[in-house]
């Protein structure tokens, strides 16, 4: 009879809501990616605004002052954002080292389940073989019995067969 685990319905379902949760931690992950590439892209922008400004007319230095306090602005609420996200990922890593630490559990008391298994089936192996083993050497000591009494009738049908 072939290894059975009796709890394999719960790893499976461990499993795949482990799998859940990696996914889960890889759009995250890609949340948190796509915002620090906001903050690249308005440090760019900043970047581009303060070297036009240096070309441009000094009536326009009023307007590109707007909008370097505007584009500040965004950076710091960009950079709010990617906090947040950051915060979400780290909790959502944390729930999946929770659910592969259950998974890992079950796993190991599959295995040794599974090596109980195997040990208990090479114990009635054994205990057979060794049945087998008794039986056999009671059938063999019963016929070298009987051939020892057939041995000694043979003898005795020969000394009583030459006294006559």
């Amino acid at each position: 009879m072939p290894f059975r685990y009796r709890l394999q319905k719960v790893l499976e379902f461990r499993i795949r809501k482990k799998e859940e949760q990696l996914q889960v931690v890889q759009k995250a992950q890609m949340a948190v990616l796509e915002a620090e590439e906001n903050i690249r892209k308005n440090e760019e922008e900043i970047r581009t605004t303060k070297i036009n400004m240096l070309k441009a007319d000094p009536m326009m230095y009023e307007a590109y002052d707007k909008y370097l306090v505007h584009l500040w602005e965004k950076a710091e609420k960009l950079e709010a954002i990617r906090v947040e996200l950051q915060q979400k990922l780290d909790e959502e890593k944390a729930k999946l080292v929770k659910l592969e630490q259950g998974v890992k559990v079950l796993e190991k008391h599959k295995e040794k389940n599974r090596e109980a298994y195997i040990a208990e089936e090479k114990a009635a192996e054994l205990k057979q073989y060794s049945e087998l083993g008794v039986t056999r050497y009671f059938r063999q000591s019963q016929e070298r019995a009987e051939a020892e009494e057939e041995e000694i009738l043979k003898k005795l049908e020969e000394i009583d067969g030459g006294s006559y």
